[in-house]
């Protein structure tokens, strides 16, 4: 008893403060920890003129390093953080965006630390469109004495879009090949039409007919 009294009871209500100030401390700094990740996200366009296209054929992404509670940042999921360019004032031509802290959407308690690239130049053209040939493309082991009389695309031409200096250069599209092997007469295959420029878009999607009519060679 004397041990208690001397030892634990002694200033007892002193020592109870002190103890739930240590406790009160602790959790203050324990949730207050702070951390940093970076997160690497794609830049989002918004706004964009219905008749603007955007011509950068390569769009880099963002790095975003954010900091912010411990809690917080472990549970961050990538989507939870977005980059915005709004192109609401885009013109035809090239123009360059700065990437800053007002451009990303992250929630309330984190902060951003940095956005890599700093700045991001995009090139803009007007919207075109523009009716191409269609090409097919028939491959094959033809039978013996057989040979290819004629070859015809149904439709035999489609709408391409996109920036219009792309679109300009775009003389063809060619078709998925069609194996003609061991056809000895008529045959109609189902495929789909090809644009090599990636910036250049079929108009309205469907299936290509390549009707091909082969022939013996003592036919001709």
């Amino acid at each position: 008893m004397d041990f208690l009294r001397r030892y634990v009871l002694a200033n007892f209500g002193f020592k109870v403060i002190s103890l739930v100030f240590a406790i009160a401390l602790w959790w203050v700094v324990s949730h207050d920890a702070q951390a940093v990740v970076g997160l690497t996200v794609p830049i989002e366009f918004r706004h964009i003129p219905a008749d603007l296209e955007i011509s950068s054929l390569n769009i880099p992404e963002a790095q975003v390093r954010v900091r912010g509670p411990e809690r917080t940042i472990h549970n961050l999921r990538q989507q939870d953080v977005h980059v915005e360019i709004d192109l609401r004032d885009a013109k035809p031509g090239e123009r360059t965006f700065d990437l800053t802290d007002q451009q990303v959407r992250l929630p309330e308690d984190l902060r951003v630390m940095q956005v890599i690239p700093g700045q991001l130049r995009l090139s803009f053209d007007q919207t075109a469109t523009r009716s191409v040939e269609v090409r097919p493309r028939v491959i094959g082991t033809f039978a013996p004495g057989y040979q290819i009389s004629k070859v015809f695309a149904d439709p035999p031409a489609i709408t391409v879009s996109g920036p219009r200096a792309r679109v300009e250069q775009v003389e063809s599209a060619t078709t998925d090949p069609v194996d003609v092997s061991g056809n000895m007469g008529r045959a109609t295959f189902v495929t789909n039409a090809y644009v090599a420029d990636p910036l250049v878009q079929l108009a309205h999607p469907a299936p290509i007919h390549v009707t091909v009519i082969m022939e013996h060679s003592e036919g001709r």
